[in-house]
């Protein structure tokens, strides 16, 4: 999907166009939106959301060459980052599968998302990792109280509400700021602030005058699959959490159990060896792992590992 802030090409008689497009591919008709759009385009060549969203109609349309041909034009601009493109193209196998999507287009996603993020995760695709992940957390807890918790990718606070009752305090991180205005209206974290997970422990932001090795439970719901590459992830979990703290997160599972692989959802699935060898890497032990089907998809269920990991 392409950022709403770069929607507009400049040009209203190429926007007009690309508006009937849009309309066209609600009604079901690819081949006739990515006509529109190429018409849109002759009037505003240099309008990269217009070419991204060419390559979709053309994708919808089954014209996989057509579409990486526009994606590549998308690739070759100063907006590449903002649209994920790459992504795009290594799931087309037109390209390598990055190793982790560019930091922007995360955000840009989240921040385009975030108003409509519950009732499209919750209510429509049956999301369903909070309440089983704080089911998890329970079990490994007992009775116990965590002095201090910290969601990473806490989006708009769905977390939160399920640990609140054991947590005396809890931070959130997110790498959106409309996510974390979402986080913030409930009303359950002491602290939110923006933070990078791709980044090392220096420069993702969760350090910002706070002390490393504060928390004795992280949590990350639904943060993993945005990320290809663990390794800086788990490094910032390791770097959170005090000696004997627990790590709670999940992944989609990659079935071929090789490492991890990017799926056409655009979200990377990990094996539960690669997981495991990721946080013996970090200094983090497994205590559990639980396979549960975690969300729908195109009306198929995604079947995921829900990890709980000591330091």
């Amino acid at each position: 999907m392409a950022p709403k802030r770069i929607l507009t090409s400049g040009d209203l008689v190429a926007d007009r166009r690309a508006d009937y497009a849009a309309m066209l591919i609600e009604s079901g008709d690819a081949l006739a939106a990515a006509d529109l759009m190429e018409q849109a385009l002759e009037l505003a060549p240099g309008w990269s959301a217009g070419w991204f969203r060419l390559g979709e109609y053309r994708e919808k349309a089954g014209l996989v060459e057509p579409a990486v041909e526009a994606y590549r034009r998308v690739a070759a601009s100063d907006d590449a980052a903002l649209f994920g493109v790459d992504l795009k193209l290594a799931a087309l196998g037109a390209a390598e599968t990055p190793a982790l999507p560019p930091s922007a287009y995360v955000e840009g996603l989240f921040d385009d998302y975030a108003d409509r993020f519950e009732t499209a995760l919750v209510e429509k695709l049956g999301y369903s990792v909070p309440k089983k992940l704080a089911a998890l957390i329970r079990t490994a807890k007992g009775d116990a109280h965590f002095a201090l918790a910290v969601d990473l990718g806490c989006g708009t606070g769905l977390l939160g509400p399920e640990i609140g009752d054991c947590v005396s305090a809890l931070e959130g991180y997110d790498l959106s700021e409309n996510m974390l205005a979402k986080a913030r209206a409930k009303g359950v974290y002491r602290h939110l602030a923006r933070a990078d997970l791709s980044l090392s422990p220096e420069a993702s932001g969760l350090f910002d005058g706070l002390e490393q090795g504060r928390a004795d439970l992280v949590a990350a719901a639904d943060v993993m699959m945005y990320l290809g590459d663990l390794d800086a992830a788990f490094a910032n979990a390791a770097a959170l959490a005090a000696a004997g703290g627990l790590f709670a997160f999940s992944v989609e599972k990659d079935e071929a159990q090789t490492g991890f692989s990017l799926r056409p959802s655009l979200r990377y699935a990990h094996s539960r060896a690669h997981v495991e060898t990721m946080l013996a890497r970090h200094g983090l032990s497994p205590v559990a792992c639980e396979e549960t089907v975690i969300r729908m998809d195109a009306g198929q269920p995604i079947t995921g590992l829900l990890f709980l990991a000591r330091k």
